[in-house]
């Protein structure tokens, strides 16, 4: 069984439910305190083992590229005032991984996002992190699924339950339960479901672990839900003929794609932020008393 090292981060999409300001900044570049919330994508990868990350992009999203990069610039300005621990995080980040970019060029859905990086890939396992999803977890969510993938050898899907009236924005797994708790084999799934077509309530949730063989299936796609290529419909494959697997993992996810996803996790982080934690915490609490 081959170590996993490998992470895609499909990031190419408009960001239209945070409009205006995903006009001019990238979602995934909108900060979580003082890091952009890609950072916190790659950071889960490299916690887990990663070593190679690609991150797929289009146009307009340059900073992500410029945010992983060293800055001469701002080296100098910080070695003159003497700023080490700046300095020290700057270089923490640019060396965290090798990270890699690739345009999608025309953002025809997940499914085409994850087939640009057939090269990238080549014959190895590899982890998925939705570009929309952050999570907030003990264990980072893709060591969870590397952990499943090690025991049962298929790939792996990260999984929530959600309520059945939200299952249409989402997919819906046909599930059997295994010998381990929270641990699912799953023979079926559909993206974005219409009523009466559910399997179950579990979800996938923006954590996929793959095997190579999902970019042939990728490569025969039609166009699925809301006219994309649909990753969910290749997984679907997967499942019928093999199966997969499907972990409930530990951890809170956030919507970065939404502005309530947004400002809860500002919360969440702003709470465990050192410089800002006595401030919030006591902001909240005026609020709270207002409410």
């Amino acid at each position: 069984m081959k170590k996993i090292t490998k992470a895609i981060i499909p990031a190419a999409g408009l960001g239209t439910r945070m409009l205006p300001i995903s006009k001019t900044v990238p979602k995934e570049m909108l900060p979580i305190v003082d890091l952009p919330a890609i950072y916190y994508l790659v950071e889960e990868a490299v916690r887990s083992g990663i070593t190679d990350i690609l991150i797929i992009t289009n146009r307009d999203k340059d900073a992500m590229e410029d945010f992983f990069d060293l800055s001469i610039e701002y080296e100098d300005n910080l070695s003159r005032k003497g700023k080490t621990d700046e300095l020290m995080r700057l270089r923490e980040i640019a060396n965290m991984a090798n990270v890699y970019f690739l345009r999608q060029r025309e953002t025809k859905g997940l499914g085409h996002a994850v087939g640009r990086a057939r090269s990238f890939v080549g014959d190895e396992p590899f982890v998925v992190l939705y570009g929309d999803d952050i999570i907030f977890s003990q264990t980072p969510v893709c060591r969870q699924l590397i952990e499943v993938y090690e025991r049962w050898g298929k790939p792996v899907v990260g999984v929530k339950p959600v309520p059945k009236e939200q299952l249409q924005k989402y997919c819906s797994l046909k599930v059997d339960e295994t010998d381990t708790e929270g641990v699912y084999f799953c023979t079926d799934m559909i993206e974005k479901p219409k009523a009466g077509e559910e399997f179950s309530n579990l979800s996938i949730l923006g954590r996929v672990l793959l095997t190579p063989e999902v970019f042939d299936i990728i490569d025969s796609l039609t166009p699925g839900a809301g006219g994309e290529y649909q990753l969910t419909d290749a997984m679907a494959t997967l499942a019928r003929c093999d199966g997969v697997m499907a972990l409930m993992f530990e951890g809170d996810r956030y919507d970065m794609g939404s502005k309530l996803g947004f400002l809860k996790a500002n919360i969440v982080k702003g709470l465990e932020n050192a410089e800002t934690c006595e401030g919030l915490r006591e902001f909240l609490r005026d609020i709270i008393g207002k409410l």
